[in-house]
């Protein structure tokens, strides 16, 4: 039943309808997001429903990995989630009232009849629809015990316009709606008819999807109408059919355009969870000129009047350059936590949250932070990059024995201190830092690539640093 408000109205009620074939699909995620802002931001619930009717493609894999993304994102639901396939009963009831009622009617059409209506339309080019060839019949005509499905009687006259809230006022000609197969011949439900029903007893004021659907919600409105006529308290949805996303060259989103799961952006890519919720939510919604958005602005300022009407280009290099934003403004212990899963070997995760001011001002990923980090955790000897071992060279590796001699002689093994001591030997060896600094990079860390090597020094500890440059030094 829907939900109604104090005030006796009805309280605005969303859904997330995904089906579990796969990954959570960057787009549906977007879907998921839309709704859940606005059912936040208007007061209402936000519902989830997993539609796993076809179970030769669904799989408890993609439903775990749905619910994972889900939770990943922020987006908590009022319910735990509906699965569709637990509904069938009260889908072939809905089916048999519309039955009983004349709204709908038994099609015995053989698929070899239907196959050879298609091949004649087709030898036509007409439109490839069902004919209605059972829409009037009486079933008594029908041989006894020949198999049948239930069909929708779809209004044949006039035009359907729908006021969506997104794509504004849109109709369709009634004849252009076939009467379609509500229940199958083994008595199973389509989906057509179980997303109705579903969003009927789940309450759903407002079904929020992607523009693909647009014209399924010609299909499903006449389904309302009749059970409104023969119940009651069947009002229509308000819809919101949002522009699909496309990648960077204008075309429909795909693999090659980049990672399409939620799960990827994670692990693959070490997006944060707030950059991608910010990213995804500005994918097609706009407030002003806003870029950086949180989830308490999102829910106070989301409204379907800011989504707009063209499809949103998905550009992965703004979503890098907003994880970086993230990555700076981060708790550094929550940072040390994610860095830490991602290397190998016993982490001192303390350390590495001491380093986070250092590691992440360039950081775009939590992988590059990885990456950054990878010389607190290494051993001894160190493994070298190329580009690092031909910094040290004899002339290097001499200098290299100098500079750990002076930083021995330092008591305040602080950054400023340590920079003091380095700035002065090179004056004193008449050369520039470069000089010195460079060889220390590779000798600290085993690559060219590091924090500044100052900071480096003070991460590594007095020990562990001097032992590294001895351990290259002549």
């Amino acid at each position: 039943m829907a939900s109604k408000s104090e005030s006796g109205g009805s309280a605005v009620v969303t859904r997330f309808a995904p089906s579990p074939t796969g990954f959570l699909h960057i787009g549906g995620a977007r879907t998921a997001l839309f709704n859940w802002l606005y059912a936040r931001h208007h007061g209402g619930r936000a519902l989830l429903r997993i539609e796993d009717t076809d179970k030769k493609r669904s799989t408890q894999e993609a439903i775990d990995a749905i619910l994972d993304g889900l939770d990943w994102l922020g987006l908590e639901y009022d319910d735990p989630p509906i699965f569709q396939s637990d509904r069938a009963e009260r889908h072939a009831e809905v089916a048999h009232k519309l039955l009983d009622a004349g709204h709908a009617y038994k099609c015995f059409a053989t698929p070899e009849e239907l196959e050879a209506m298609r091949a004649e339309q087709r030898a036509n080019k007409q439109p490839m629809r069902y004919d209605g060839r059972w829409r009037d019949r009486d079933p008594s005509e029908a041989p006894a015990g020949a198999s049948f499905t239930v069909r929708l009687k779809t209004p044949q006259d006039g035009q359907t316009t729908i006021h969506d809230e997104v794509q504004g006022q849109v109709s369709v000609r009634n004849e252009e709606i076939d009467d379609y197969i509500i229940l199958r011949a083994d008595g199973t439900p389509t989906y057509m008819l179980a997303a109705v029903v579903d969003d009927h007893d789940m309450g759903v004021t407002h079904v929020i999807r992607g523009d693909d659907h647009l014209n399924n919600a010609f299909r499903q409105l006449p389904i309302y109408r009749a059970m409104d006529q023969i119940e009651g308290d069947w009002p229509d949805p308000t819809y919101a059919h949002i522009p699909l996303i496309h990648g960077s060259d204008g075309a429909k989103l795909s693999k090659r355009h980049g990672a399409l799961g939620v799960d990827a952006y994670r692990d693959e890519m070490g997006v944060l969870s707030d950059a991608l919720f910010n990213y995804l939510l500005r994918l097609g919604w706009g407030h002003g000129d806003r870029e950086e958005i949180t989830r308490a602005e999102a829910i106070e300022l989301f409204d379907l009047s800011g989504v707009g009407k063209s499809p949103s280009r998905f550009d992965i290099k703004k979503l890098e350059n907003l994880n970086g934003h993230y990555i700076r403004e981060a708790d550094d212990a929550m940072l040390a936590e994610l860095v830490a899963a991602q290397i190998d070997g016993e982490v001192d995760t303390a350390l590495l949250a001491k380093a986070m001011p250092v590691l992440k001002t360039r950081a775009k990923s939590t992988h590059e932070l990885a990456e950054g980090a990878a010389f607190l955790v290494a051993k001894r000897p160190l493994a070298m990059t190329e580009k690092a071992a031909k910094l040290l060279d004899d002339e290097s590796r001499a200098r290299l024995s100098v500079i750990s001699e002076a930083l021995a002689r330092e008591n305040d093994w602080t950054s400023e201190a340590l920079e003091a001591t380095t700035k002065s030997l090179a004056e004193e060896l008449e050369l520039g830092l470069g000089k010195l600094a460079q060889p220390m990079r590779a000798a600290l860390t085993g690559t060219t690539t590091s924090p500044g090597i100052f900071d480096v020094l003070v991460l590594l500890g007095r020990e562990e640093a001097l032992a590294r440059l001895d351990a290259q030094a002549a």
